[in-house]
């Protein structure tokens, strides 16, 4: 116990605190003080009017780091929005934090005269890229709460890497830079409580172990964090990890306590081989002798060189992983064979058997591709059904603009189905749990049978059930169609066991296997 003692004109009193309890005593009372840091107690969380997590109860303590686990349908991205104050809590008790900062995987960028989003192509079109704030910009509009915070605007640019990039348009930047911008923007605000959602997603295996690293310095300098992450990826500053499945609690366990092996969720990864065959039955055979071919291409912002003199071909049936560091190129690379990048008529490409700037469109090209990115779902309308998204797939729109066809209609059905998220074909696209998001856009991108699968980390979000299944049908595919695939992946064991190509960028320069 200590002792302190108040002294005033009219009495003299002494406070005793209990340094493990939650209450002090003060003359002849009883005065409760708290170590919590955030609490809810039996609360009700919606989403768009719909309850999702019911009679729910957590605490953070002071001093605590929490990682959140658990299945693709956890719930706990929309935990995170609710322990932010981005989204409806009823009921029960809560006691919020001073102040709390959420990093999503959504970002929604507004151009220099905040009168618009940008668009998917903007970010390959260096003309347009004037009307984008530079990264240093950006962050020089936030208003730190504490001036003498450790997290000042050139610290935070130094120690996330981001000081080299700091005249660079943020439209520009590749999704692992964003990342960190992001995350530079939260530490700038110096929240008292930090919370990061799927932050490993979309890094490199350097920039995972900075993170790392980085976590202690977060936490040395007063930030309490809480990191949304899969079981085998949770930082070792973590204190305490929650699983949670369908929007449940499942489990509270001190960190040396939890097992990754325990939580695998890899039951549930077969394949309905006889659907799947009924759905990718008549795959057109591509007429073309080769998908794409480049020669010698060199790609250029500015004064920096993105691709260095890159010679690659692909033909009719070839699985290709793409790999590299972040900012190694990899999005510009597969820019120019989707058609998003106007600098592929300065180059000698040619895809799908012809060579660009030979009068062929953007849709010409499109048509070949089924293209599935982390950063497509904020490019859709926020008003859509899954199913007008996956159908979508079919005239190579972001959304659905016209009446769906009946005609379709089975066919959606069926790789919802197969996927195992058929009860959401009715539900909102921007609303729906992260994994549905991402497994709607691999059944819009599979339904229109291209010649081309360009998946760029399509596994973002998904639990290890569902990594295996979308696994196991991708290698289906490939093996029994001439489809080809390009799929870009930071980790090895992600990557489907059909790949048997490579090529990795370093710096913009190319390595064949």
């Amino acid at each position: 116990m200590v002792k302190i003692f108040f002294w005033s004109p009219s009495h003299h009193n002494s406070l005793t605190l209990g340094f493990n309890t939650d209450y002090l005593r003060y003359g002849g009372a009883f005065l409760r003080m708290t170590n919590t840091l955030f609490s809810y107690h039996n609360v009700a969380i919606k989403n768009f009017g719909h309850t999702v997590f019911s009679n729910f109860s957590l605490t953070i303590n002071k001093g605590e780091q929490w990682a959140l686990t658990g299945g693709g349908t956890s719930g706990i991205p929309l935990l995170l929005q609710a322990m932010a104050g981005k989204t409806l809590v009823s009921g029960g008790s809560v006691t919020k934090a001073p102040s709390v900062v959420l990093v999503s995987n959504n970002a929604h960028f507004k151009n220099r005269s905040n009168t618009g989003d940008f668009y998917f192509q903007q970010r390959f079109n260096s003309s347009e890229a004037g009307d984008a704030q530079t990264v240093r910009d950006y962050l020089s509009v936030i208003i730190p709460v504490d001036e003498n915070s450790h997290w000042t605007i050139e610290h935070t640019l130094t120690r996330l890497r981001l000081d080299v990039l700091a005249d660079k348009p943020i439209i520009l930047l590749s999704n692992g830079e964003t990342r960190r911008l992001l995350l530079a923007e939260a530490l700038i605000k110096s929240p008292v409580l930090l919370l990061l959602d799927n932050p490993f997603a979309g890094l490199d295996v350097a920039s995972r172990a900075d993170l790392n690293t980085l976590f202690e310095e977060i936490i040395a300098s007063g930030i309490h964090i809480v990191v949304a992450a899969s079981p085998d990826e949770i930082p070792a500053v973590a204190t305490h990890v929650a699983v949670l499945a369908d929007a449940v609690l499942v489990k509270e366990v001190p960190f040396g306590e939890f097992n990754p092996a325990d939580y695998a969720f890899a039951e549930d990864s077969a394949v309905d081989t006889n659907l799947l065959d009924t759905l990718i039955s008549h795959w057109p055979r591509p007429e073309f002798e080769s998908v794409i071919t480049m020669n010698n291409v060199t790609i250029k912002y500015g004064e920096k060189t993105i691709l260095n003199n890159i010679t690659w071909q692909v033909l009719p049936g070839e699985s290709w992983a793409i790999q590299g560091h972040n900012g190694a190129g990899k999005s510009t690379l597969l820019s120019l064979i989707n058609g998003d990048n106007p600098q592929a008529y300065a180059n000698d490409i040619t895809l799908f058997g012809k060579k660009r700037g030979s009068g062929e469109s953007i849709w010409d090209i499109k048509k070949n591709t089924g293209f599935v990115s982390a950063d497509l779902p904020k490019f859709f309308p926020t008003d859509q059904s899954c199913a007008q998204v996956i159908e979508s797939g079919l005239y190579d729109t972001m959304g659905l603009f016209r009446k769906p066809k009946e005609e379709h209609r089975e066919a959606i059905t069926g790789w919802m189905t197969l996927f195992g998220i058929e009860n959401f074909a009715a539900k909102n696209f921007a609303t729906a749990p992260l994994s549905v998001q991402r497994l709607c856009l691999a059944a819009r991108a599979f339904i229109k049978k291209p010649p081309l699968l360009i998946l760029d980390e399509p596994t973002q979000g998904l639990d290890t059930a569902q990594i295996g299944r979308l696994k196991n049908i991708i290698t289906y595919i490939c093996e029994n169609t001439h489809c080809a695939l390009l799929y870009v992946s930071h980790y090895e064991q992600e990557i489907p066991p059909c790949v048997t190509r490579k090529i990795t960028l370093t710096r913009g320069v190319a390595t064949i296997l």
